[in-house]
């Protein structure tokens, strides 16, 4: 099956083309990370053909036993003269096989295709990743580009881009069902967090927090937690590449800025599946964290995905002015403001024109609710509907560098 050819294939027949193609594009020996559901296993069973490739699936008990009481067992799975792909799922699973991958690599030149939901536990098992032996990719829920004419800006922000839920004739059942698996499967059998109730409750308050100002101190009195605990289960969502601290921009920074970075579950369905809602809550604000939620996955899935090498963080001032994203990297300087309004104002562009007056080199956008496309003072403003599947061409295009000091 060629590169251009290959496709995504949900469980109920849907099929996407995935954007992620460096992996085998370079040939090397990978590592391919993400969180549960985002289709590690079924991009890589449509990029390797069966004869060439032998599959080693760590979630299945014989094998996962065999491995963990005999790591050195590995070898005996691969025929002597194999010359193709091995794939290993869960690596994570017994990070004991990564001395056994190493040496299989140096001595019979061997290539390994490694999945994991998280990295934590082979960092824990004082492994190394192989010492720069393999590269290290990440897999993220479907992009708007992959999405296509099935991408809707609204379903979009209540359910999220996980590859089961365009199939799922249930979404927001599926959805709740994923977040309870993660915290049965992941951090309870990883061992992860010893009270899974105080988990529970942490992560609830943590939602809270999503698009906002991260304050530890502040959920942790919200949950009645302590401080180190907060901070260790934080430091668990990331591990697990379910959550992300946004740092802020301050590179020649020339004003006050903010100092605490933000914080983002990695998917706008999965956020609103944990964030409760009862009639004190405003469906208004989680709207609006939601549509924050969907750019940064779609930002942050499009410059990993594609290898783009962008630092994505946001830009605040000490007054409060404030730019959503911020893309800096080789290919320039990028700024992105998010509105949700399908009416804008000459002040909805404030941020980013403070931001132009610091950086004047960047490429400005707001991204709005409206229909249409439009120029304010060199910015443009484009709807989200058309912005987020083109994302892939506007961050390849980049902008203008800082110019050196």
């Amino acid at each position: 099956m060629s590169l251009d050819n290959a496709r995504f294939v949900c469980k109920l027949g849907f099929m996407y083309t995935r954007l992620l193609k460096r992996p085998l594009e370079l040939g090397q020996s990978f590592f391919l990370f993400g969180p549960r559901g985002t289709g590690k296993t079924t991009w890589l069973r449509t990029r390797f053909t069966v004869p060439d490739t032998i599959f080693l699936n760590l979630l299945e008990g014989g094998l996962y036993t065999e491995l963990l009481a005999r790591p050195e067992r590995l070898a005996a799975l691969i025929p002597p003269q194999f010359a193709g792909w091995v794939v290993v799922d869960e690596i994570q699973r017994v990070p004991a096989l990564l001395n056994e991958v190493h040496r299989l690599i140096e001595e019979r030149h061997l290539r390994f295709a490694m999945t994991g939901s998280s990295a934590r536990r082979l960092r824990r098992g004082g492994v190394n990743l192989l010492a720069g032996r393999a590269l290290t990719f990440q897999m993220h829920p479907l992009l708007a580009a992959e999405l296509g004419p099935d991408f809707h800006l609204e379903r979009s922000l209540e359910f999220g881009h996980l590859p089961a839920v365009p199939a799922s004739p249930a979404p927001r059942e599926y959805l709740k069902s994923y977040v309870q698996t993660y915290l049965r499967e992941e951090v309870q059998q990883e061992g992860l967090a010893r009270n899974l109730a105080h988990f529970a409750r942490f992560l609830e308050v943590a939602s809270f927090s999503q698009g906002a100002l991260l304050n530890v101190t502040g959920v942790a009195r919200e949950a009645s937690l302590d401080r180190k605990v907060v901070e260790n289960y934080f430091s668990v969502l990331e591990d697990l590449m379910v959550a992300c601290r946004l740092p802020v921009f301050a590179k020649r920074a020339q004003r006050r800025l903010a100092g605490h970075p933000k914080f983002y579950l990695f998917d706008a369905g999965v956020y609103r599946a944990i964030r409760p809602m009862g009639p004190l809550d405003s469906p208004e604000e989680a709207a609006g964290a939601s549509l924050e939620t969907l750019c940064f996955q779609e930002l942050r899935g499009v410059n990993q995905v594609l290898g783009l090498d962008y630092d994505l963080s946001y830009w605040r001032t000490s007054d409060g002015t404030e730019v959503d994203f911020v893309l800096h990297g080789p290919r320039g300087l990028l700024a992105f403001e998010v509105k949700r309004s399908s009416r804008l104002a000459s002040r909805d562009f404030t941020g980013l024109r403070a931001f132009r007056r610091d950086y004047p080199m960047a490429r400005c956008f707001l991204l709005h609710g409206g229909s249409r496309t439009w120029y304010e003072d060199d910015m443009q403003a484009i709807p989200l509907v058309e912005a987020l599947p083109r994302l892939p061409e506007l961050l390849g295009r980049g902008g203008n560098e800082l110019p050196e000091t």
